[in-house]
């Protein structure tokens, strides 16, 4: 699919994640705004609000890896990626962004890809209230090492099998 319609594909999507997540946060930025702008004019908006907050409540965990998942620019997805990082951990986050990658459209998945590449920044006390006070933070939030393993395994066995699907199709084409 070419980036062009990869962004018309997840430009509703994107828009009403973020507006979901603008909601959460009893933010109405976008009054006015033309529909075309209006989903990188809220992502604008949550972005310190998000980073702000010591925590978040469950229910933006979801609006949150959606976002992140269906932003169109693979520059902004980390918007919603860092806030998720600190609000409930690497583990969680990425476990989500796996289960994109397993069960998701293929924008879906194409989007998980980019967000994972987010779900690896430093975490630094200095950046979110969502440390203690001593600069801490529960380590089991961050252990992940068994999710990338996951992660690693089933993008090698897709791959696996792209190889093999693409071989069979030059073989029917009498490429191979």
């Amino acid at each position: 699919m070419a980036d062009e319609e990869r962004n018309e594909a997840e430009a509703p999507l994107f828009l009403s994640s973020v507006a979901e997540v603008a909601r959460l946060l009893h933010l109405d930025h976008a009054a006015g705004v033309p529909g075309d702008r209006r989903a990188r004019h809220l992502a604008h908006a949550v972005r310190k609000p998000l980073l702000d907050r010591a925590g978040l409540p469950e229910e933006f965990f979801a609006p949150l890896m959606a976002a992140a998942v269906h932003d169109p620019d693979p520059s902004f997805c980390r918007w919603f990626v860092e806030p998720a990082l600190y609000a409930f951990g690497r583990r969680r986050v990425m476990t989500a962004l796996l289960n994109y990658l397993r069960t998701g459209t293929d924008a879906e998945r194409a989007g998980a890809e980019r967000a994972w590449y987010c779900a690896h920044l430093p975490l630094r006390a200095d950046r979110s209230p969502a440390y203690a006070p001593e600069g801490s933070r529960d380590p089991a939030l961050d252990e992940c090492r068994d999710v990338v393993d996951k992660w690693l395994e089933y993008a090698a066995s897709a791959h696996r099998k792209e190889g093999a699907a693409e071989g069979l199709v030059a073989a029917c084409l009498g490429d191979g």
